[in-house]
């Protein structure tokens, strides 16, 4: 899991406007939130995929934004482990 989050993985949160199937007129706001891999987003491509084939409510417009968890000059190790009783 550190490997994968130490890569170009990112938390990968999107905000998914989609069209009511009943009232195509209005909008609904769906959020998605995954780790995912920068720049393409695959994880991301994949779930508006399904989201296509699958799901009722068509596609309006996908907001994206990432962050990454850490880089690897925050990861260190403890110079001190200390025991309470």
């Amino acid at each position: 899991m550190i490997a994968f989050l130490s890569s170009s993985s990112r938390l990968t949160t999107a905000e998914i406007l989609y069209h009511l199937p009943d009232y195509p007129s209005l909008l609904q706001s769906y959020v998605w939130q995954d780790f995912d891999l920068a720049p393409k987003f695959p994880v991301l491509a994949k779930f508006l995929n399904f989201w296509e084939d699958n799901i009722e409510g068509r596609l309006h417009s996908v907001k994206v934004g990432s962050k990454k968890i850490f880089t690897g000059d925050e990861i260190r190790h403890a110079a001190v482990q200390l025991r309470l009783h």
